[in-house]
């Protein structure tokens, strides 16, 4: 019977970007052996795997995002725009192929079961409030408005990917590395650690404008 947890996939390294589940990716697919991939793909169940490619060190991360084609537009000259959203993780295992395009062995990776759910529950809303915390002060600071939307992930382990996407466009390391923890209650904790940071920076930058603005009128 064979394995269903490991299968081939085609794969698409990206320099410094790292695809999370449930996440939105549009694509522009311009050289000629990710156009073959494509065509591939398309001709078969519309899945291919998004890998960071790291350029400082020109290699290839181990833990990627297979990317499903949501939507594709493709041009006289052969170029491709698509929209692809977040499916599962996966590990490379093997890379089987190199030409015309990569190709992999991966197996899948799935979170670990949590046993005390109320816990997690708990951890989950704890970094949900840091998360607004961190928002309602960057307002504050830049005189703006800002809304988080309505459907933000209310699942501990949907959310702890949400957040994971969002991070600054220069933390693709970090971002890595929340892709490839399989423990929600570790990833979760890793983010209230870098959004607490945040936060108590904020609060000390919102307390001293407070200060120079209450002088500037003291003065006026």
């Amino acid at each position: 019977m064979p394995d269903l947890s490991v299968r081939e996939l085609p794969l698409f390294p990206l320099p410094d970007v790292v695809l999370f589940p449930q996440e939105v990716l549009p694509l522009h697919i311009f050289e000629s052996r990710y156009r073959i991939m494509l065509q591939n793909v398309l001709d078969a169940d519309r899945r291919f795997g998004v890998v960071r490619w790291d350029p400082k060190t020109n290699s290839m991360a181990n833990v990627g995002c297979c990317a499903e084609i949501l939507k594709h537009d493709t041009y006289e000259d052969g170029r491709s725009n698509i929209v692809t959203l977040g499916q599962q993780r996966f590990r490379i295992l093997e890379v089987i192929r190199e030409a015309p395009f990569r190709t992999a062995l991966v197996s899948w990776i799935e979170d670990e079961q949590v046993d005390d759910q109320a816990e997690l529950q708990a951890l989950s809303n704890t970094v949900s409030t840091a998360l607004h915390d961190v928002v309602a002060l960057t307002d504050k600071l830049k005189d703006s408005e800002t809304s988080l939307p309505d459907d933000l992930p209310d699942l501990p382990r949907e959310l702890s990917f949400w957040i994971g996407s969002r991070l600054d466009g220069s933390a693709a390391e970090e971002q890595q590395t929340l892709l490839e923890l399989t423990n929600t209650s570790h990833r979760l904790e890793r983010e209230y650690e870098m959004l607490d940071h945040t936060r108590r920076q904020l609060a000390a930058r919102t307390v001293l404008k407070d200060t120079l603005a209450n002088a500037d009128q003291a003065n006026g």
